[in-house]
């Protein structure tokens, strides 16, 4: 690791991808070079901020910085919320075990994906309706 940041982490949700670069600072918190301040959406902001309000003293001493594609909102904000985690572990480990109580799901990721659309069908699952029988 360099002098200039402490780590890269990632974190993945769906089809969501949030890389997280932890640099010390004083506790700002951008994705996509966008401060987290500024969106307007509260439940966005309060799922990427989850893992940061479980360590608050060490929130203060670095800044984060998360690239995030993919997925939607919600997705991506739990990609970004799963980042953040895996470095706040990676710098303090007793904070793990502190996480993990919280959800578990903040540290491991959650394989499920949508299922395929089938051909011949409307969705996934959904036939097409018969009138008779």
């Amino acid at each position: 690791m360099s002098k200039k940041h402490l780590g890269i982490f990632t974190g993945k949700r769906k089809t969501s991808i949030a890389r997280l670069v932890v640099k010390p600072g004083s506790g700002i918190v951008r994705i996509n070079n966008i401060p987290i301040d500024v969106f307007e959406n509260e439940i966005f902001r309060q799922k990427v901020l989850t893992p940061l309000y479980l360590a608050p003293e060490i929130w203060k001493k670095y800044d984060f910085e998360i690239n995030a594609k993919g997925g939607g909102i919600i997705s991506t904000a739990e990609a970004a919320a799963m980042a953040i985690a895996r470095a706040l572990a990676n710098i303090q480990p007793k904070i793990k075990e502190k996480i993990i109580s919280y959800d578990r799901n903040l540290l491991v990721g959650d394989p499920r994906r949508t299922e395929p659309k089938k051909p011949g069908r409307r969705s996934a699952r959904r036939f097409k309706q018969k009138s008779y029988r």
